[in-house]
C-alpha cells in the first residue's frame, strides 16, 4: 500500500541510539525539577516496559561508578585507590550473603572487620596459621583479596530471585607503597646529581644530571607494579561474581553441634599426619623372628 514504511532491520548501534533519543524526548516532557527519585525512575521504566531489576542495576552502577570515571593525569599514572565489580546474580539476599561469608572466610582467608547497615567490610585474617596458609599456598590459591586493605561486600535485593552484588577492594596500601618507592628512587637520584655537581669533578656539567634522569625514569615505572596488583585483585572480585552467577559459591552446610575452631582442626590434621607416618614406618620394618625358649641346664652338664 502507498504511504507505508518499508520494514528495515536496525543494527545494535542504531537501536541504542534510538532508545536513548526516545528516552531523552520522553524525559523532556516530564517535569523532573532538580531530578527524579528511585521510585519515579522505576515508574518511568514500567511505562516503557523496562524491568525494575535492570533499572536498579543501572542506577547502582551509575552511583557507584561516578567517582571512578573521574580522574586526573596523576591518578591515572599512580593507579586506582579502589577497584570494584558488580553484577546481578540469581538468588535471595540471605542465601547470597551466607554464601559470600563462607567463601570469604574459608577460601579467601578473610575475617569480618565491620558489619554496616548496607555492607560488610572484610580484612585479612590475622595469626600465625593464617599467614602460613597464605604464604605456603598449599591449596594453589594466590589470596589476592587478602592483599587489599579491606574488601567491601554489598548485596541488594532487586526483585524475587535476583540481587545486585557489589564488591570493592581498597588497594590504597599497595598504591601508597608504589608511590613511596617511586619518590625514594627519585630523591636518591636528585641527591646523587647534587653531590656530583657540588663536587665539581665533572668535565661536562650536564653529566651530573644523568643520575637524576635515570632515577626519574625508573621511578615513573614503579607504579606499574601497583597497576598489575590492582588488576589481579579486580580479577579476583570478578571470579567471585562468576562463582555466584554459576552457583559454584554456596552457603556452608550446617553440621550438627558446634563447629571446631581453626586451631583444633589444624591440630587434628597434624595428629592424623603423624599417625599415618608412624603406621607407614611400622609396616616397612620387618618383625623380628621368634626366638626358641632356652632350656635349663642339668646339674651334671659341664
Amino acid at each position: 500500500m502507498a504511504g507505508e514504511l518499508t520494514p528495515q532491520r536496525l543494527d545494535r548501534a542504531a537501536l541504542e541510539r534510538i532508545i536513548q533519543r526516545a528516552a531523552e524526548l520522553q524525559a523532556g516532557e516530564m517535569d523532573t525539577g532538580e531530578g527524579v527519585t528511585e521510585q519515579d525512575l522505576l515508574k518511568l521504566g514500567a511505562e516503557v516496559g523496562i524491568p525494575g531489576r535492570f533499572l536498579r542495576q543501572a542506577l547502582y552502577e551509575e552511583t557507584r561508578g561516578g567517582a571512578e570515571r573521574a580522574g586526573s593525569v596523576f591518578a591515572r599514572w599512580a593507579g586506582p585507590k579502589q577497584v570494584g565489580a558488580a553484577r546481578v546474580v540469581p538468588g535471595e539476599k540471605a542465601t547470597i550473603e551466607q554464601a559470600l561469608e563462607a567463601w570469604m572466610t574459608d577460601t579467601e582467608a578473610l575475617a569480618v572487620k565491620r558489619r554496616l547497615p548496607d555492607r560488610t567490610l572484610w580484612e585479612a585474617q590475622q595469626g600465625l596459621f593464617a599467614q602460613m596458609r597464605r604464604g605456603l599456598a598449599l591449596d594453589g590459591k594466590s589470596y589476592h583479596l587478602a592483599r587489599a586493605l579491606e574488601v567491601s561486600v554489598s548485596v541488594t535485593s532487586l526483585e524475587d530471585g535476583y540481587c545486585h552484588v557489589a564488591l570493592s577492594a581498597d588497594v590504597s596500601n599497595t598504591r601508597r607503597g608504589a608511590l613511596w618507592g617511586a619518590g625514594s628512587v627519585t630523591v636518591a637520584g636528585a641527591l646523587s646529581s647534587t653531590g656530583l655537581l657540588a663536587a665539581g669533578i665533572l668535565a661536562i656539567p650536564v653529566i651530573g644530571f644523568v643520575p637524576l634522569a635515570l632515577a626519574a625514569g625508573i621511578g615513573a615505572t614503579i607504579p606499574r607494579v601497583h597497576h598489575r596488583a590492582a588488576e589481579r585483585i579486580h580479577l579476583a572480585l570478578e571470579q567471585v561474581l562468576d562463582g555466584l552467577e554459576r552457583g559454584e559459591i554456596r552457603p556452608r552446610r550446617q553440621m550438627p553441634g558446634p563447629r571446631a575452631s581453626a586451631f583444633i582442626r589444624i591440630a587434628d590434621e597434624i595428629k592424623k599426619s603423624i599417625v599415618d607416618v608412624a603406621e607407614a614406618v611400622r609396616q616397612e620394618v620387618p618383625p623380628e623372628p621368634p626366638q626358641s625358649p632356652r632350656l635349663p641346664r642339668a646339674k651334671g652338664d659341664a
